[in-house]
């Protein structure tokens, strides 16, 4: 990520990031001794680094990736958006890694996380997906990435975030992912500035929109493989395979609960939870897409201007297995340049529910810079 680049709401990075020096940083080395982790460890990048927490020991903190803010290190990634574990190989996960994007362009990269306890986590590179993007790099931020069950993943970048076609990408790689030249077919081409990525247990993908026909687009029937006979027989403009028997669906419209769609996940009972970042609402779907009530808002009386909302602006989201849910808020003021992140004011949050009930959101973490993704690994 660049501060120039006004990442998928044209929100501007104001600030400059400070070294991490206080925490223990990965170096990329192999192993990582440690006993097992009672519960979940939460993942979230903020800046280009990648964070990991411990939220059965009071939110211990370990940078696993850093510190490349003005990747100026050609050894260490520069990683941001959401970050995914895969479910078929215990400790693989991919984040986007935008180092000295444009040139080379942005990708995803593979990583396999070594140790087991926060303070004590190692990875190591696998591997990169590098696929052709819509109207040129400058508007090939990637953002997304989900796994299917059987370890195909599913990656969105956000095309246009301002004006122009809307060409957000959602993308299907195929298994093997660490192959030296991973194969890909293109779900979609022609999402309004991609978010968020999530995969129900049904294999199939949502997608959050921000622009034009905002709301969480829903595809079905995917390739099984990359070509004609696997379902991804067009081509686009780049000569990239294109998925030509996709169903897709606008699955949950965008509403005055869902202003500006950024992000999706699920909940354990069926239903969908869905962040609003610049109205500070997390709202909760049913299984048939119906609006059921807002988990997060910001409190009566509070309006937006030169401080944030005191509940955050909830730009990306996920849950564990137990049902907490996670989000990464940007901390949006409005400044002299217009609506963007304030100085260090982004948090990572948890939101748990007593009976149902949503309680009020506990911090993770604070006095972050631009923390635009969360994950989970159990």
């Amino acid at each position: 990520m660049t501060t120039a680049t006004l990442r998928y709401l044209t929100l501007a990075c104001a600030g400059s990031a400070l070294a991490c020096l206080l925490v223990a940083c990965g170096d990329g080395s192999d192993d990582a001794a440690g006993k097992p982790a009672a519960g979940p460890i939460v993942f979230a990048p903020e800046g280009e680094i990648l964070n990991a927490y411990d939220p059965q020991d009071g939110f211990k903190k370990q940078s696993v990736i850093c510190c490349n803010e003005d990747e100026s290190d050609p050894d260490v990634p520069a990683i941001n958006g959401q970050t995914c574990f895969d479910p078929t190989q215990r400790g693989r996960f991919v984040a986007a890694d935008d180092y000295t994007q444009p040139n080379p362009p942005p990708h995803w990269s593979i990583f396999q996380l070594d140790g087991t306890q926060v303070g004590e986590l190692d990875y190591r590179k696998l591997g990169e997906l590098r696929p052709t993007f819509q109207g040129g790099v400058g508007n090939a931020d990637p953002v997304g990435c989900a796994f299917l069950s059987d370890g195909r993943l599913i990656t969105s970048d956000i095309g246009n975030n301002q004006s122009g076609p809307t060409n957000g990408q959602v993308i299907l790689w195929f298994t093997p992912i660490t192959d030296s030249t991973p194969r890909y077919c293109k779900l979609d081409i022609t999402v309004g500035t991609a978010g968020g990525l999530y995969v129900d247990e049904q294999n199939r993908v949502y997608v959050a929109s921000t622009r034009g026909a905002s709301g969480i687009y829903r595809y079905s029937n995917l390739p099984t493989s990359d070509s004609a006979a696997g379902g991804c027989g067009g081509r686009d403009e780049k000569g990239s395979p294109l998925a030509d028997a996709v169903v897709k669906e606008r699955f949950i419209p965008g509403d005055s609960n869902i202003a500006t769609p950024t992000s999706v996940t699920g909940s354990r009972h069926g239903t969908f939870y869905v962040s609003s970042v610049l109205n500070g609402v997390i709202a909760e779907y049913g299984a048939d897409g119906a609006f059921i009530r807002r988990v997060l808002q910001p409190p009566a009386g509070e309006r937006f201007g030169m401080t944030p909302f005191s509940t955050g602006s909830p730009f990306n989201v996920t849950t564990d297995r137990a049902g907490t849910l996670y989000y990464a808020d940007l901390g949006l003021v409005l400044g002299p340049g217009g609506i963007g992140p304030g100085r260090r004011l982004g948090t990572v949050r948890r939101l748990r529910f007593a009976d149902g009930v949503p309680q009020p959101p506990e911090t993770i973490d604070s006095g972050l810079r631009f923390p635009d993704g969360v994950g989970i690994f159990e």
